[in-house]
């Protein structure tokens, strides 16, 4: 099915922050629906001009603006918040006045500051679905923004047991049309799983950054030498110091924690050196390369094999984020998700996986979740989602 073909699965979007990361997030979102209905929202009227001129949204305004309360009221059925956590609760709490009643997530890098707020905030915590692109840039603003930043990304969605099947399938489908790869997480694990792949290696490349500072002559010639891994290695300490700034005291504890281990290691590197242990100092090394060389080189999507999972949704909850969350776990690629609705009380979850993964753990594992499973080949023909 061609981008111009493709029908997307909620009806009208709002983006509530059209920075970097909201604003590439309406870019994404027209070109891989073009006929999807999207309002932004900034505080900054020229960021709500830039993204109309740029066609990414077909309506933007200040969150003050009676037409966005209209929107979110008559017409919206997703709210996308990507702000800072600072602006959660007063927009959470505009949801519910307006009586918004579609699906809510957000793309925000912490999740416990949110997860409260929407338990006390909204009529109906369940609409909640945390979300968290693992996308940025070292550039911020509107006019960094671009329409390609989830190609290939893993976007982490946290869903309960509390979670609406069919809007988690809207959601996942969403997200994949955009190219990006959806990866569940357990709400309680997020923050401490971020601050250790994202959170502590900024804190790192900004220390990088110092100690290249702290021996920079007069003629800055140590910068000057500064080039191919070192410049790869601290990109991002360029980013925005607010912003990290406020990341690093919203998840402060997890990302204290992350520091103390790295000190820990920096520490067994030094008095391994220090001690002339060249075996164990080799060790060390070698540890950390074979684990970089283990990374894949890029998240591609894997259509030539592809599998069918069908698991009944009989008289159990929580169903889509147990096992969107097991196949996470095992390395698998959810390429789409369907839900047959068979009668009022029973389902079938179908999922399509890609030839990525641990297929067999993933058996084992829903297995002993309590899970019946059928697996079966399905080839990229019999499967509209793939091109």
């Amino acid at each position: 099915m061609t981008t111009d073909q493709r029908k997307a699965p909620f009806d009208a979007v709002v983006v509530v922050g059209l920075g970097l990361i909201g604003a590439s997030l309406t870019a994404a979102l027209r070109k891989a629906y073009p006929g999807l209905v999207i309002f932004g929202v900034d505080t900054d009227g020229r960021s709500c001009v830039v993204a109309q001129e740029r066609g990414w949204v077909t309506e933007a305004s200040r969150p003050d603006d009676p037409a966005f309360c209209r929107f979110l009221a008559e017409k919206a059925d997703l709210v996308v918040l990507a702000t800072p956590v600072a602006a959660v609760d007063e927009y959470m709490s505009l949801l519910a006045q307006t009586g918004y009643a579609g699906v809510l997530t957000d793309t925000v890098s912490t999740k416990a500051h949110l997860i409260e707020a929407a338990s006390e905030l909204l009529p109906d915590p369940s609409i909640y679905v945390p979300g968290h692109p693992m996308a940025g840039s070292e550039k911020a603003g509107v006019d960094s923004a671009r329409s390609d930043l989830y190609e290939g990304v893993n976007w982490i969605l946290c869903p309960d047991e509390t979670t609406d099947p069919d809007a988690f399938q809207k959601l996942h489908e969403l997200i994949c049309g955009m190219d990006a790869r959806v990866v569940s997480l357990p709400r309680e694990v997020h923050d401490d799983a971020v601050a250790i792949v994202s959170h502590v290696p900024h804190m790192v490349a900004s220390a990088l950054m110092q100690l290249a500072l702290a021996h920079v002559d007069e003629s800055r010639s140590l910068l000057r030498l500064a080039a191919g891994g070192f410049k790869d290695t601290t990109r991002v300490a360029a980013g925005s110091p607010e912003l990290w700034c406020g990341i690093a005291f919203d998840n402060a504890s997890a990302l204290a924690a992350g520091l103390d281990e790295m000190e820990g290691i920096l520490s067994q590197l030094r008095e391994t050196l220090e001690s002339g242990d060249k075996p164990a100092f080799t060790r060390l090394l070698s540890t950390a390369a074979e684990a970089r060389r283990q990374l894949p080189a890029a998240w591609v999507p894997g259509s030539d094999k592809l599998i069918e999972v069908r698991i009944p949704m009989v008289n159990r909850t929580g169903v889509v984020a147990e096992v969107t969350t097991i196949a996470s776990s095992v390395g698998c690629n959810i390429q789409s998700i369907e839900i047959d609705h068979v009668s009022e009380g029973n389902a079938v979850l179908s999922l399509v996986l890609t030839d990525e993964g641990d297929i067999g753990q993933l058996s084992y594992k829903l297995i002993d979740a309590g899970y019946a499973v059928s697996f079966s080949p399905l080839s990229p023909k019999e499967h509209s989602h793939v091109e």
